[in-house]
């Protein structure tokens, strides 16, 4: 049997949490998760780990994905000249506004996968059929299903910092050893239902020096030996500031993000892209807490395979 294969039955919870389940992983996180969670902002300190959603982000039409494209609908320079009208006639009272609209690809930016995007052999999370995506969206396993599940600890492990580096290099594939060392530097304990936050640095390297092939090309990420310890950890989510969260180039010869295939669509993990952790691995290195309550909810997008988001650390 290939090691994928392997990989994929071994560390499979398909009908763990019963026929019908969306959720995967993010049933980890527990009323009392949750509780025990919010005990740990102490500060009232806000971090956003979201990059800006603006022309300037990763994307270079590499897997058909664009930068946010912004328009405005209604400006004040439209209400100053006197265009503004409401049934023809100018708005009562001086009466003025402003409108706009966003085009953009739902994972071009920070976002989720959702357990609707990746398939294998035909099928997606918790064994349904790929064919229940189609061109009306995923009628299973939509985003929206998440819109109020994804409060729980967040745990920063800063790889990067651990190990005296700015930024990992593009290939390097963070092993098992990595993490636990990481978790060992910032003191914590990986607990079930946490999201995990991994801070690869790389980010903050191609936002200084420029984007280059940061969308698609290679990147430093989890090696493909990580599955073991995603699995038995039990954690609800992971997340990283690279393009794809896993290693590349990939480990198995011939494959694309095969990682995605174990944590995704067998494991159900929720799998986080494009996080910007460089001010949350300054915080956190600063007064030396690298645990948090971790607020990160997709928007509701009906049928959507992802969705963009501003995911807050707050201590």
């Amino acid at each position: 049997m290939d090691i994928l294969d392997e990989y994929c039955q071994r560390y499979r919870n398909w009908g763990k949490w019963g026929p019908d389940d969306e959720l995967g992983t993010v049933n980890y996180i527990t009323p009392d998760k949750i509780v025990r969670a919010a005990s740990l902002v102490r500060q009232g300190k806000v971090i956003s780990l979201a990059l800006p959603f603006d022309a300037n982000g990763p994307q270079t039409g590499r897997l058909a994905r664009v930068n946010p494209i912004h328009q405005m609908l209604a400006t004040g320079t439209d209400h100053v000249a006197g265009r503004q009208l409401y049934g023809g006639r100018p708005f009562p009272r001086g009466f003025g506004y402003a409108d706009d609209t966003i085009t953009m690809p739902l994972q071009c930016g920070t976002q989720w996968d959702g357990l609707s995007h990746i398939f294998h052999n035909g099928k997606m999370w918790n064994g349904y059929d790929a064919a229940l995506v189609t061109s009306q969206g995923a009628a299973k396993n939509g985003i929206e299903k998440l819109r109020d599940k994804v409060v729980t600890r967040g745990v920063l492990l800063d790889v990067a910092r651990a190990k005296g580096v700015a930024s990992l290099e593009p290939g390097y594939p963070i092993t098992v050893q990595d993490l636990e060392e990481a978790a060992r530097f910032a003191g914590v304990t990986i607990e079930e239902g946490d999201a995990v936050l991994v801070r690869t640095g790389f980010m903050e390297y191609c936002l200084e020096n420029g984007w280059g092939d940061y969308a698609g090309g290679n990147a430093p990420g989890l090696s493909f030996e990580t599955a073991g310890w995603l699995y038995e950890a039990k954690i609800a989510a992971i997340a990283s500031d690279t393009w794809g969260v896993e290693v590349r180039p990939n480990e198995l010869p011939d494959s694309f993000q095969p990682l995605h295939l174990v944590m995704v669509v067998n494991m159900g993990l929720l799998v986080g892209e494009i996080f910007a952790l460089g001010e949350l691995g300054r915080d956190c290195a600063e007064d030396g807490v690298y645990e948090f309550l971790f607020v990160a909810p997709p928007l509701p997008i009906t049928g959507a395979v992802g969705s963009p988001l501003n995911p807050l650390a707050i201590k």
